[in-house]
């Protein structure tokens, strides 16, 4: 449940993403709802590389553990203000193996403890209490998975293909999908749709299947989004 405006304060959250997916899920599905509950959120992709000759930063892809952590002290460092709060959405899937603990975490079945230690890891290396981190199981696509009949709104042509992924979820966990390189979500998705599109498609039809459903659907992701709705209670 968002929080009441006239008792939350405002608070500004920035949002690392991997990629430009998680870029514009953020912007256009987190961020009006979240400012309903006095949270005002800005994103960005990941810092890659930078041409320093030209003054151009390149965004996208989580190449490296080191070079996302630079790149959210950078951004910490440039709104230092306590009650700014900053948050993460890197995929599980492919996670680079210079990641905090990724060696423990890569030893567990569970994928709710796997993520548990990462992020756990993750939040001890940053060191900052302002920050919340989050690891999407196992990657975008999951929430996407969550409600595959949705897939119609911009793949009305791959009608069978679509009825095959509804039949393939049932009532199953979207995100206990396993992470193999032929069965991680966007594999599956791409086989049914071969010109499926993330950055444009992807974030469509997870804005028509809605935060509601994702709530019912992702445990992960709906306590993640919990707690930025609280930020606003937050008396810290």
């Amino acid at each position: 449940m968002i929080p009441s405006r006239q008792l939350a304060k405002i608070v500004r959250l920035h949002v690392t993403g991997e990629g430009q997916t998680e870029e514009l899920f953020v912007r256009r599905v987190l961020t009006p709802h979240l400012a309903s509950a006095n949270v005002f959120v800005d994103a960005r992709c990941v810092l890659t590389s930078k041409d320093k000759r030209k003054g151009k930063e390149y965004r996208g892809g989580l190449i490296s553990y080191q070079k996302a952590k630079a790149d959210l002290l950078d951004w910490m460092k440039e709104d230092n203000n306590p009650e700014c709060k900053f948050s993460s959405m890197f995929d599980l899937y492919r996670l680079p193996d210079d990641f905090p603990a990724y060696g423990e975490a890569a030893r567990q079945s569970d994928p709710y403890r796997r993520i548990q230690i990462l992020e756990d890891a993750l939040a001890d290396d940053i060191r900052d209490e302002r920050f919340i981190p989050y690891i999407q199981l196992h990657e975008f696509e999951t929430l996407i998975l969550a409600s595959p009949q949705h897939l119609d709104w911009e793949y009305l042509e791959h009608e069978r293909q679509i009825k095959d992924l509804i039949n393939m979820m049932g009532e199953s966990n979207p995100e206990l999908i396993n992470d193999g390189a032929e069965t991680a979500p966007s594999k599956r998705l791409l086989k049914a749709i071969p010109e499926y599109d993330k950055p444009t498609g992807g974030v469509s039809v997870v804005e028509k299947i809605g935060l509601y459903t994702l709530r019912n659907k992702c445990r992960h992701f709906t306590e993640w989004l919990t707690k930025l709705e609280r930020l606003s209670m937050d008396k810290s």
